[in-house]
């Protein structure tokens, strides 16, 4: 009769012989709520270092690089334009007297007469220079940005017209430098990709404008040399025109990289699409 019971017992599944049973399933099931629960903390927590429609690690240091580019040629333009050596105008050596020859180097904003000792020059160099060497300078703002006057340089005289527009070309690069820089703090610091797009048409308009100022200003050195044929002088453009030039090309590549960077999809994905994905 106690067999008989016992099996009954073991037939019905008894709590003591069923549960070892249902052990492993139990267990199992509670594994894999587990990693279900750590997967969802580690997909929360993703979501909260790189928020939906904010700047990934990767871009952030694209456009920290592009930036460094640009920053380079901010470096650049406000140095040229800064300065008063973007050409040089000299005599004949055959023109001077007391041993001494006169050279002139201006920029946008000032003009400098510069007088030389003759023995200082280079014997092969039939003009008189370079301005670099040591000598009495006296340099003076152009006054056609105050008054309207025209400068006159050896009997020749600027085209005020050409200058001012030039100097207005750098005036409006410059803002639009400072504009893309302040665009593009706001992206780091705040990790919002859609300032990239304006900061991208600032520096490729500051970079196309620079250059021409450039080609503005030499227009302008050639106005001044045509006015008058009496003296004749030899002109040369100076480090400050290589300074700008380098920059406005400096910041249309950094303009170029910033769109690059702000397209939806990646160029080079699109132009070279992976195997396994046409697979």
């Amino acid at each position: 009769m106690w067999s008989t019971f016992y099996v009954q017992d073991e037939e019905r599944g008894a709590p003591g012989v069923g549960g070892p049973s249902q052990g492993p399933k139990a267990a199992m099931t509670g594994g894999g709520r587990g990693k279900t629960k750590r997967r969802a903390h580690g997909a929360a927590a993703g979501s909260a270092s790189t928020p939906e429609g904010g700047m990934s690690d990767s871009l952030e240091g694209k456009v920290k690089l592009a930036f460094f580019v640009a920053v380079v040629g901010i470096v650049l333009s406000v140095l040229g334009v800064g300065t008063e050596f973007w050409v040089e105008l000299a005599p004949a050596k055959s023109l001077s007297t007391n041993n001494t020859c006169v050279v002139a180097h201006y920029g946008l904003w000032k003009c400098c007469m510069k007088s030389l000792w003759v023995a200082d020059v280079d014997p092969e160099r039939e003009s008189c220079g370079p301005a670099d060497l040591p000598g009495e300078s006296n340099c003076t703002f152009f006054k056609f940005f105050t008054t309207g006057e025209n400068a006159v340089l050896f009997q020749k005289t600027t085209d005020k017209s050409l200058s001012v527009a030039a100097g207005l070309l750098a005036i409006c690069s410059l803002f639009l430098m400072v504009m893309g820089a302040v665009c593009i703090s706001m992206a780091i610091s705040k990790r919002v990709p859609f300032f990239v797009k304006p900061a991208s048409v600032c520096f490729t308009l500051s970079g196309i404008l620079i250059l021409l100022s450039v080609i503005m200003f030499h227009q302008s050195v050639l106005a001044l040399l045509a006015s008058d044929h009496t003296v004749p002088l030899h002109h040369e453009l100076s480090w400050s025109v290589s300074c700008v030039s380098c920059a406005g090309t400096l910041l249309l590549i950094g303009g170029i990289l910033f769109l690059l960077l702000a397209l939806p999809y990646s160029p080079w994905q699109k132009c070279m699409p992976n195997k396994d994905t046409e697979s």
